[in-house]
């Protein structure tokens, strides 16, 4: 597993990168930001490396797409390879949340140029990932790829992010009850791998999440800090385990789905963590009619006979539809997918068809192959 040189989460946590940067011998660095995110922490971060720090500093702002969002796909790839200079640019700093993230550590991977993190809202747990989920030709697809060498979490910075974007970070920490299911599930009915340290890991941080869900929700210091540390955790987790199995599974690919579908229409995307969270719901109601209330979209899987009493008992650790919706109330986040613009037939469709976007067995696939 990759080991981080510095992980800082605290007030003022920006103002160690420039220190950081000259004992680490970096020189020619390029800041990655939107416009956004620039104005969050880049702009301020780029006049501290190029003022008394004298460190030599491009500006790459990734441009966003023909409906105004910043996307992770070839393009803004191309956008960032561009600005890199082979055997001059020693360091690259990923300055936004998961998007820009994506994008850099994959380039990263890619030139081998290393990169420091500078999260600028608590939206997401991949921070500390090493796959880069990304859009290629319109199909989301998760890439081999690097996490950064080191984490500056600015809580100045991140108790100011819009709450949309920190109701989001909750809601994929709130994805991970399905999730968990879903990998013990895999590993019992298919000899999927499986890790305990790492389930555990992940599992501590959901419940320190919907433990201070109120705090989270009022973006109090403490709140965010939780949050925040929580993202690094489950993140390393998915390091840990070298898949991202113990944050990922039906709830995350519906989310994809309902991204997929909304890049062929040409809509506006939804934040991630906002899908995954209305997703988690959606995948709690059909899992526990499956199990429990024997209802299901076609047969009844032969596992769910076979392993009736494991697969009961690890499902009654997952919180209900409506509690996972009360939840995601209580951190001031979308609870329903019609807030997300999610009709009656794409829901179906996506229930149906969504354990397809990646090759895992899931209980959404058992069913829907049963």
């Amino acid at each position: 597993m990759a080991q981080f040189e510095e992980i800082v989460l605290e007030s003022g946590a920006l103002q160690q990168v420039a220190p950081y940067l000259k004992k680490r011998g970096c020189q020619h660095l390029i800041i990655v930001a939107d416009k956004n995110t620039y104005e969050a922490a880049g702009r301020s971060l780029e006049q501290s490396l190029l003022g008394e720090n004298e460190l030599n500093v491009e500006l790459c702002l990734i441009n966003p797409n023909e409906t105004g969002d910043v996307v992770a796909d070839e393009i803004s790839l191309v956008q960032l390879m561009i600005e890199v200079k082979p055997g001059i640019t020693d360091g690259l700093i990923a300055v936004g949340s998961g998007t820009i993230h994506d994008i850099v550590r994959f380039v990263s991977h890619k030139t081998g140029i290393p990169f420091i993190s500078i999260p600028t809202a608590t939206s997401v747990d991949g921070f500390t990932s090493a796959g880069a989920p990304l859009i290629v030709r319109g199909v989301k697809k998760t890439f081999p790829a690097v996490p950064p060498v080191a984490i500056f979490a600015d809580l100045d910075i991140l108790t100011k992010a819009p709450q949309p974007l920190v109701a989001a970070g909750f809601g994929d920490m709130l994805g991970k009850y399905t999730a968990l299911f879903d990998w013990k599930f895999s590993h019992l009915t298919a000899g999927e791998p499986y890790n305990e340290q790492a389930a555990i890991i992940t599992e501590r941080a959901l419940i320190s999440c919907v433990e201070h869900a109120h705090e989270i929700g009022k973006r109090s210091e403490q709140g965010i800090r939780i949050l925040m540390t929580a993202l690094i955790e489950s993140g390393i987790a998915m390091l840990l385990f070298g898949q991202s199995h113990p944050a990922s599974a039906a709830e995350h690919h519906v989310s994809h789905y309902w991204e997929m579908e909304y890049l062929r229409r040409g809509n506006r995307a939804l934040l991630h963590g906002a899908k995954v969270g209305v997703a988690c719901a959606e995948i709690s109601r059909v899992y526990h009619d499956a199990v429990e209330r024997g209802v299901f979209p076609g047969q009844e899987p032969s596992v769910l006979r076979e392993f009736e009493g494991q697969i009961t008992a690890w499902l009654a650790e997952v919180p209900s539809e409506s509690l996972i919706r009360e939840l995601l109330r209580q951190a001031g986040g979308p609870t329903d997918r019609r807030e997300l613009g999610i009709d009656d037939e794409l829901l179906e469709r996506s229930l149906a068809e969504a354990h397809k976007v990646r090759d895992r067995r899931t209980l959404l696939r058992a069913l829907n192959e049963a």
